[in-house]
């Protein structure tokens, strides 16, 4: 019967995970900027939500399991913030992709192609503590009440962060246009 409860559990938890990892992932990736450790921050999320899965309350597994994430990431981001970090000459030209769902649009696959790598520049433009708070609310699509738990913060601080974050997105996205030619100069 013990033997029985605790498949059936990790089966709960593998369908689960399973659902959310393309999400788990993508904000993993766009807060690391970097595949293979938003690979480890990903695969270390799974890791600890199996390990307090017993003590998972049943409500919104995606947003439980994006808090372990963004909780991790943070922690990390912390430590070498403390402690300093190297960064090699080789981690200047790689390239980052954005991860979507493979049921996109044709159009959307398009645009995101075109405009993907601008995006995720003008992302990286915004300092850490906003450009969480913009990934999980307009890419995760999650609700201020569920950020505010991911991240640990009143709900008018979360709302503060979105708004300060996309005001600077809006801005980067507005310069790249306008050296593009998509806008007009200011004179």
């Amino acid at each position: 019967m013990l033997f029985s409860r605790a498949k059936n559990s990790r089966d709960r938890f593998q369908s689960q995970a399973e659902a959310v990892y393309p999400s788990l992932f993508g904000t993993a990736l766009r807060l690391t900027r970097d595949r293979e450790e938003a690979e480890d921050l990903a695969q270390e999320a799974i890791v600890r939500a199996y390990e307090a899965f017993d003590r998972f309350d049943g409500e919104n597994f995606k947003a439980w399991i994006l808090r372990i994430l963004t909780n991790l990431y943070i922690n990390k981001y912390r430590r070498k913030k403390r402690v300093g970090h190297s960064v090699s000459l080789d981690d200047e030209e790689s390239s980052y992709e954005p991860v979507g769902l493979a049921e996109e649009l044709p159009d959307r696959q398009l645009l995101d192609e075109m405009l993907g790598a601008e995006i995720e520049e003008a992302l990286s433009q915004v300092p850490e503590i906003f450009r969480i708070a913009v990934l999980l609310s307009d890419l995760e699509g999650m609700t201020y009440d569920e950020i505010a738990l991911a991240t640990e913060v009143p709900v008018g601080t979360v709302r503060s962060r979105i708004a300060r974050g996309r005001a600077i997105l809006r801005r980067e996205l507005e310069r790249y246009a306008r050296e593009e030619g998509y806008l007009k100069q200011e004179s």
